[in-house]
């Protein structure tokens, strides 16, 4: 009972410490961060640049250590493709991405053994009983990169969905106000790259292949691929569609765009209805004990003080 009243006292003022925490030192919105950003124009490119330039020196150290290792255990074509489709999703789209993704999965398959073998060994355990740590750590460093990178592609994904809405808005408007489908994709790219930069770059890429040169409707095709997200490849299908068939690609886009709100709706009320579901597990473990420890605590204390005189 003591140990039980300790653990929760313990967590109460952990969550305490960490509310107070995020009240005072809680960061900016995004609102401010992007009137901070247009203020500051110049010091933000300079930092872009130094990024930018740490960026690729790591790069080009992680290619040098992922080389070796893929000489070694080099994918098959089918896996390779399928990895590289991935870290596109995810939004790595440099040649040297898949590289440096094998590379990162095979540390990972030998450091996590290999640290659980070194822990275990000081220790002092048995082979028989550090074996089975060894293999827990052998399946986690498996599955964790491509845990992660699901991780990933799931949360681009879902800013790409957020920002579509805004998008068909600003292409209905430009293409209402004389522009062509290719100006409408240019407009997108320049306008929403402060406040959705991944679905900016994903209309600037494909602007760009139909610049050089290539079908819109493969741009098109190859702008769904990249991202993979069913709302894309709907509005995709459609202007294709309606750019074959000669139909009014302002009219499509907005019918389009009516459909895209209700259904974001909808996903909103079904977020809404799941919420109660989810909130019964973390109250049930942790509500739910306190609770009964500061209210059942007092007389349990009592009913043991009791028992023990009698």
């Amino acid at each position: 009972m003591l140990f039980i009243i300790a653990i929760s006292t313990f967590i109460c003022i952990t969550l305490g410490v960490v509310g107070l925490y995020w009240a005072l030192f809680r960061p900016a919105s995004a609102a401010t961060e992007r009137l901070k950003q247009m203020q500051d124009g110049g010091s933000v490119a300079t930092v872009s640049v130094t990024l930018t330039e740490e960026s690729t020196q790591v790069a080009d150290l992680a290619e040098r250590i992922a080389s070796p290792l893929n000489r070694l255990v080099p994918p098959s074509a089918i896996e390779a493709r399928k990895i590289q489709k991935q870290l596109m999703q995810a939004g790595f789209r440099g040649e040297n991405a898949p590289l440096i993704y094998r590379a990162l999965q095979l540390i990972s398959l030998v450091f996590f053994p290999s640290a659980v073998a070194f822990a275990c060994a000081l220790m002092g355990r048995s082979i028989s009983n550090a074996m089975l740590f060894i293999l827990f750590a052998f399946v986690i460093g498996f599955f964790l990169p491509r845990f992660l990178l699901a991780r990933l592609i799931k949360a681009r994904q879902q800013r790409v969905r957020w920002g579509l809405a805004d998008a068909l808005d600003l292409m209905v408007v430009s293409i209402e106000a004389g522009l062509g489908l290719n100006a409408a994709m240019m407009r997108i790219s320049e306008e929403l790259k402060t406040v959705h930069p991944d679905i900016s770059n994903e209309f600037e890429l494909a602007n760009l292949e139909i610049r050089v040169g290539r079908e819109r409707d493969e741009a098109l095709r190859n702008l769904a691929e990249r991202t993979g997200v069913d709302d894309l490849r709907s509005l995709v299908a459609m202007l294709i569609q309606a750019d074959r068939f000669g139909t009014s690609i302002a009219r499509a886009v907005r019918v389009f765009s009516d459909s895209l709100r209700t259904k974001r709706r909808q996903r909103a009320e079904q977020a809404a209805q799941k919420a109660a579901v989810k909130l019964l597990f973390p109250l049930a473990c942790f509500l739910f004990p306190t609770l009964f420890i500061a209210i059942l605590g007092p007389a349990a204390l009592n009913l043991i003080d009791t028992l023990g005189n009698v």
